[in-house]
């Protein structure tokens, strides 16, 4: 039985997806925060992942670029409220098979799950369009090699120092402690070989990341 863990910070809607899903797939585990998730997943190694997009501490990308670093056989699925490009568009490049609405039907989820697991790529039709524009010469990607050495979780870091808060305000804003802020800013500091955070922001503003 293919095994499925769950990630969505609303825990009203993800009782309701356990509920649907449960008869037909073998559930190892569920969360409602980025950490715990990646944890958890690592651990666990179930064959699908069912991830919502936006949460507090970086959202799916983190949950799907973290768990890739160390696992790339797991199959990510993203399933959110928004229908969006540019977040069909990130979850895609950061390593989602699939990406589908909470607007979907039980019984298209359970058949979204199995696609994923057998190798698959599934998306809402509607979606469909900016995948296949996103990875073709309509939509051209301009590569960036020191960006790309960084982390999902180190990205989000960056960006919330290049917006200009504290130390303390991001561990806020991301659900991680201080410590933590300051272990990733270390990181990006040395990979990017810069000296500060004021050149951080400033590395950070010069392309749009902010």
């Amino acid at each position: 039985m293919t095994t499925i863990y769950l990630v969505d910070d609303h825990e009203l809607f993800l009782s309701g997806v356990r509920a649907e899903l449960s008869e037909r797939f073998a559930v190892a585990g569920w969360s409602t925060d980025v950490d715990t998730a990646v944890d958890e997943i690592r651990r666990k190694r179930p064959d699908v992942v069912l991830v919502d997009v936006h949460m507090p501490g970086g959202g799916g990308l983190s949950v799907v670029g973290n768990v890739h670093e160390t696992n790339p056989d797991i199959r990510f699925l993203a399933l959110s409220v928004s229908d969006a490009p540019e977040d069909v568009i990130a979850m895609i490049r950061t390593g989602a098979r699939g990406y589908v609405t909470k607007s979907i039907e039980p019984e298209a989820l359970a058949e979204a799950v199995e696609r994923i697991a057998a190798g698959d790529a599934v998306f809402s039709p509607k979606l469909a369009g900016f995948v296949l524009d996103a990875f073709s010469d309509a939509v051209p990607v301009e590569a960036d090699p020191e960006l790309d050495q960084l982390t999902p979780r180190e990205r989000e870091v960056l960006r919330q120092i290049a917006r200009g808060y504290a130390y303390k305000q991001v561990a806020t804003r991301l659900s991680i402690s201080v410590k933590t802020v300051e272990t990733h800013v270390s990181a990006v500091l040395r990979k990017l070989q810069l000296s500060n955070r004021h050149e951080l922001a400033r590395w950070a503003s010069e392309r749009r990341i902010v």
